[in-house]
């Protein structure tokens, strides 16, 4: 499967968990800021033998103070933005002891409302993190925010993001996150929050919030686009070049929209798209069936209501983008099939692989990852296809010259820079750079000729990445086909609508124009 990149910290150690069995009952008491505080006595077992306290500030906003920590996390901790389990909560039972170890407190637990106001302001924040710190900085009279104490700056960002982009009354906004900076850091910090908060608020309603305009040269258009619509520079030019400058601002527009997904119903195990939209009209989570493939239907919001039903953790469905499950449509897998899928884990194209073997053939699933092909093992146990799944944990740049393993349909979904997915991956457009497209071409360049030795006489290798960029796609195509003549282009026109085939028979889902996410794949034959 196509792993994006990440190029953040390693998660920082979680920190233990406090038993509510173990501690004694809470005692309210008073704190120097006048918030009412919390305090559970002896933790049983502690390392030094000393009493573990546990402070619970009942006063300060929850998703906020969340919020404030999770984005902290992100930034410095490598976290994911979309990391979730199965209850929505980004980090379970540790939720509030990652509060706690980064503000000195924890809040009362996180209620529902709280819970999507935290996935709102999280996401919407790194999103629009360019655009908010310009305004931050041009507020605050501060050229380099990135000296700012990081937490008082993610407080900063919270707050401008619920007035900006949320439309949350002002005076509630500040006076919550004004509490937050005087309770976790101080009172001199609150007292900042609250004038730049104030004056933001006055900019808003006056509409003369302090933005640039987009005129000048090239550069300077690409530097002014790139701070209103919230991405790297690098990235508009880019797609400027590729695109133009009107469908370069369609796409960040589309990235920067609230995400839908698309539900994916396990037919290996006798549940239909049909049963999936009789289960999703029960539990009242608006949804549209996909127009291109009958398994999968499309969710805007509810889908922390599925997960709670229990419908993924009992392999009846899975969340899977239906760009996705055209790629596998151009693979094209029938009963009795031998096929290698290539970089694998997590395992999403593998499972829906699976599912069309009826218990006949097997997908040999290749990754590099150990922990993630165990992930993947695991979910085939839960679909019911683990019969048709074989794991070979390996380089694949390896694994041609250590283990002969050949068959006549080899699927390459390859590492790439995610530059389709970036709606919903929302922390990946910061963390990619633009060095980073040389080495991943290189990379695919390196994949694509071990898949090659993979595939028999008459075979075909399916090459097929999460980006829309030209030199990730088609480029790559072109330069394997000049390595390696005896492959030819086998037209996608036979296996997925026609609305996605290119002038050179490729698949692509465009973002903008099909409101999936950026996928591209290509049939590759080898001759006879």
């Amino acid at each position: 499967m196509a792993q994006l990149l990440h190029l953040g910290l390693s998660f920082p150690a979680q920190p233990q968990q406090i038993s509510a069995s173990s501690s004694k009952t809470l005692k309210l008491v008073k704190s120097t800021h006048g918030s009412k505080i919390s305090v559970s006595t002896i933790r049983k077992g502690s390392a030094n033998g000393l009493p573990k306290t546990q402070k619970l500030n009942l006063e300060v906003s929850p998703h906020r103070a969340v919020s404030a920590v999770r984005l902290m996390r992100i930034e410095f901790g490598g976290a994911f933005a979309g990391l979730l389990n199965e209850k929505g909560k980004g980090s379970g039972k540790n939720e509030m002891a990652y509060v706690e170890r980064t503000l000195g407190f924890r809040t009362r637990e996180l209620n529902d409302q709280d819970l999507r106001l935290v996935t709102d302001i999280v996401g919407g924040t790194i999103r629009w993190k360019r655009y908010l710190d310009h305004l931050i900085s041009s507020i605050s009279h501060d050229k380099d925010i990135s000296s700012m104490e990081p937490l008082l700056l993610q407080i900063l960002r919270v707050g401008f993001y619920e007035i900006v982009k949320l439309d949350m009354p002002h005076y509630a906004v500040v006076d919550e996150n004004v509490r937050l900076a005087k309770v976790a850091l101080r009172p001199g910090a609150g007292n900042m929050v609250n004038g730049i908060l104030r004056k933001l608020a006055v900019l808003k309603e006056n509409e003369s919030l302090p933005l640039p305009k987009v005129e000048g040269d090239d550069r300077v258009q690409a530097r002014a686009l790139a701070t209103l619509h919230s991405h790297p520079v690098w990235m508009v030019r880019r797609w400027t070049r590729y695109l133009g400058q009107e469908e370069a601002i369609k796409l960040m527009i589309w990235n920067n929209s609230e995400p839908s997904f698309s539900l994916r119903a396990n037919h290996a195990r006798g549940f239909s798209g049909a049963d999936l939209v009789t289960q999703l009209n029960a539990l009242k989570v608006p949804h549209k069936p996909s127009p291109h493939l009958d398994e999968f239907v499309r969710v805007k919001t509810g889908l922390q209501t599925v997960i709670q039903a229990g419908l993924l953790r009992k392999g009846l469905c899975s969340v899977q983008d239906e760009s996705a499950g055209l790629v596998v449509s151009v693979a094209d897998p029938h009963p009795g099939e031998v096929i290698v899928d290539c970089c694998a884990a997590p395992g999403g194209k593998t499972l829906y692989m699976a599912s069309f073997l009826c218990g006949q053939g097997m997908v040999y699933a290749v990754d590099v990852n150990r922990g993630r092909l165990r992930i993947l093992k695991e979910a085939a146990k839960t679909h019911q296809v683990d019969g048709v799944i074989t794991t070979i944990h390996a380089d694949l740049r390896e694994l041609p010259d250590s283990k002969p393993l050949k068959c006549n349909k080899v699927l390459l979904d390859a590492p790439c820079s995610g530059l389709g997915v970036l709606s919903k991956r929302a922390d990946l457009r910061w963390n990619r750079k633009l060095e980073d497209m040389e080495e991943l071409k290189k990379l695919q360049d390196e994949l694509l000729d071990a898949a090659s030795k993979l595939v028999n006489p008459g075979g075909v290798l399916i090459y097929s990445t999460c980006s829309i960029d030209p030199e990730e796609n088609d480029e790559r195509v072109d330069a394997f086909l000049a390595r390696h003549p005896d492959f030819h282009i086998d037209a996608v026109d036979r296996f997925v609508p026609p609305d996605f085939v290119t002038d050179r028979g490729f698949y692509f889902s465009n973002p903008v124009k099909h409101s999936l996410d950026g996928s591209f794949a290509a049939r590759l034959v080898r001759g006879s």
